[in-house]
């Protein structure tokens, strides 16, 4: 199994020789692949809205999803909603919640902060969406040090 880093190099790999045009096209491929919400969690939804991003998004992180070990208690669980009519902001949490999936919290914490750039799409999408899908990164990470100190603190 590979890594967070690992995993997120395959993508900008994908997404590297592409045109504008096409790395939008290739976005909206990750989008149709993020599962819906499971009904357990829509109660919750007002509580974990990304208030960052103008595009309603909602992200839970969940430790001990089972991953890297089986059994790991940090192995990290993306659980995300976000809205129909932003397959572009969509496809980007698709490609995140594949990325950590199952990984190590610790591996989620490295994500690079020029991941955006890196996958060549803070141009395309503007500057207004390119805010956004950098504050649902800040995001994830800030959920999963919650839950490693909630993990790490029991009582």
């Amino acid at each position: 199994m590979t890594g967070v880093q690992d995993r997120l190099e395959q993508v900008i790999a994908e997404f590297s020789d592409l045109d504008g045009r096409e790395k939008l096209e290739l976005l909206l491929d990750y989008a149709s692949s993020l599962p819906p919400l499971p009904t357990e969690y829509a109660a919750e939804k007002p509580q974990q809205r990304v208030h960052e991003c103008q595009t309603p998004v909602y992200l839970w992180v969940r430790l001990g999803a089972g991953g890297a070990a089986a059994g790991d208690e940090r192995a990290v669980e993306l659980i995300a909603e976000v809205a129909e009519e932003a397959p572009t902001v969509k496809g980007f949490v698709s490609v995140l919640a594949e990325a950590v999936r199952g990984r190590p919290a610790e591996e989620v914490l490295g994500i690079r902060d020029d991941l955006l750039d890196r996958l060549g799409l803070a141009e395309v999408l503007g500057i207004m969406r390119a805010r956004g899908l950098r504050a649902i990164v800040e995001h994830v990470k800030r959920r999963v040090l919650t839950a490693m100190e909630k993990a790490a603190d029991p009582g």
